[in-house]
């Protein structure tokens, strides 16, 4: 048997974590080889007083205290905590399958060459704009090949959502970039597979995730993938994925594309055709459920603000990083949540 380590970042999470610890409770993966810490960021809510009520019942439950507050301190503190053969990170708005853990553990070590595994997640909603949130995120159109969230085959990916990750993978390349506020994940499995480790996903792995259901918080946790994801490409000196580059040229050309119209008047046609095309391809997504008309218009505009948020964010990262060479902004390195 491998010993399993189960990271949770958190802070005021008061609403989601014992849903969250109770799933992991309930798992088949043998206790004695299992370590669960719960990485707070001084949670002004009963987030610390709920985790300590499990921690007292639950030998393998831990509550630590991430004092700089970001995600990637908090996993470098409950990675570094204990030295296990596995390192899970998970989400407190996530709950798991039953057999979590022992599907994660049984992939990740079946080829030497893969570093980090995860499945597929799945949503779970509070409410019908969570939901339509939700369904904007799980589509191709929303988010791209992000297989994670659409549901792919088995394979080697780039990235995957809670990713279980062997020890030796740290030991070789290092943890998680502390001055990564957003986007460490993309940052670390870009090095993971720099050093010669691949990334699979499976959709026998689930996770279940309780998906936001506010727009601006959706808008503001977008924005600041899209300025943490040019800071990464600074870092590494090249472009870590393609596919980040279409939301930038999607909102260079709503902008450009709107003072050309009135500077050019020929262009005009060309832009207002490129608009009406994205609106149909846009609608014509929703068609797979049952929505209703005026939902599936909330629906498009979830698609608009997942591809203007990301794409406006990196823009600013462009301001701020490549033309003035300024270190990331203060109000950045607050989370969305």
């Amino acid at each position: 048997m491998k010993t399993v380590s189960i990271v949770i970042p958190c802070r005021n999470e008061e609403k989601y974590i014992a849903s969250c610890l109770d799933s992991l409770i309930h798992t088949t993966y043998p206790k004695e080889y299992l370590s669960i810490f719960v990485c707070d960021g001084l949670s002004d809510d009963q987030t610390p007083s709920i985790v300590s009520q499990y921690a007292a019942k639950y030998s393998y439950i831990e509550l630590l205290i991430n004092k700089m507050q970001t995600t990637p301190y908090a996993l470098n503190l409950g990675i570094q905590h204990q030295n296990s053969d596995v390192v899970i990170i998970l989400g407190a708005h996530s709950t798991v399958a039953s057999d979590f853990i022992d599907k994660n553990v049984e992939v990740l070590f079946s080829d030497a060459t893969i570093g980090c595994a995860g499945g597929v997640l799945t949503n779970s909603y509070e409410n019908k704009q969570s939901q339509i949130i939700g369904y904007a995120m799980s589509q191709p159109f929303g988010v791209g090949n992000a297989h994670f969230r659409t549901g792919a085959k088995a394979g080697f990916v780039d990235t995957v959502a809670f990713g279980s990750y062997k020890r030796e993978v740290f030991e070789k390349i290092g943890y998680f970039d502390e001055d990564l506020t957003r986007n460490q994940d993309d940052d670390f499995n870009y090095r993971l597979t720099k050093a010669g480790y691949r990334i699979f996903l499976s959709p026998e792995i689930q996770s279940f995730y309780v998906v936001r259901s506010s727009f601006h918080h959706l808008f503001r946790q977008y924005f600041q993938y899209g300025y943490w994801k040019v800071f990464v490409n600074q870092k590494h000196k090249r472009i870590t994925s393609f596919r980040q580059l279409i939301p930038f040229f999607f909102v260079s050309f709503i902008v450009l594309g709107s003072i050309l119209s009135v500077v050019v008047p020929y262009f005009n046609f060309a832009y207002s055709f490129f608009c009406l095309l994205y609106l149909l391809m846009a609608f014509w997504f929703t068609q797979h459920q049952p929505f209703s008309f005026k939902e599936r218009w909330m629906i498009v505009w979830t698609f608009l603000t997942l591809h203007v948020s990301y794409g406006s964010g990196y823009c600013a990262g462009i301001w701020d990083f490549i033309i003035f060479e300024k270190k990331p902004k203060s109000k950045f390195h607050q989370l969305s949540r």
